[in-house]
């Protein structure tokens, strides 16, 4: 499920606590947690609901002023889902991407993670070329970056969250740099 950063900082700061989706299934389940901009997030319930009994605090609590607006953003198939929301700690990639300190043992398992992924990829091996390429070019526009490499921008930015997964880039509003732990491992590796 995927939340705009302003709903997931409401989310964070306790002031949005419900959301509202229009699915032909539910897309999420009670229990489930999932990563937004703002830190994890918690999904309490999920209920089919009528899209004309949304109230206007039910709107407030999902982040919107009133009721008919938000009604008006819902998608145009699908049931109703209410989705209860809480907030369920920090994202844990931003402390992963600050532990610089690397013992041989997270260096080779990182190694084994970023093998597996170049072995994957259909384009071949790319986790080192696009760590160097962008620790060459800090907070670098992601098309540009893309080009350089010669892929498309959204297969390339995919493929750059599994970086920021394994806590060695960070994102910025424009670009991405190369964190302190991949900093650490790019010093370490025996990779090439």
């Amino acid at each position: 499920m995927l939340l705009p950063l302003k709903v997931a900082q409401g989310v964070a700061d306790g002031s949005v606590t419900l959301a509202f989706r229009r699915w032909r299934r539910p897309d999420v389940r009670p229990g489930q947690v999932f990563t937004t901009a703002a830190g994890l997030v918690r999904v309490e319930t999920v209920e089919v609901v009528s899209a004309d009994d949304i109230s206007d605090d039910d709107a407030r609590r999902a982040g919107w002023p009133d009721a008919d607006r938000l009604r008006r953003r819902l998608a145009p198939e699908g049931e109703t889902y209410r989705v209860e929301l809480a907030h369920a700690g920090p994202d844990p990639r931003i402390a992963l991407r600050e532990s610089a300190d690397l013992s041989e043992v997270e260096v080779a398992e990182l190694d084994k993670r970023l093998g597996r992924l170049d072995r994957a990829a259909a384009h071949g091996p790319w986790t080192l070329r696009y760590l160097d390429l962008i620790r060459e070019h800090p907070q670098r526009r992601a098309p540009d970056l893309a080009a350089l490499v010669g892929r498309e921008t959204a297969p390339f930015k995919i493929d750059v969250r599994k970086l920021k997964n394994l806590g060695l880039t960070v994102s910025f509003a424009v670009g991405y740099e190369v964190s302190p732990r991949g900093l650490a491992y790019l010093g370490q590796t025996t990779r090439r």
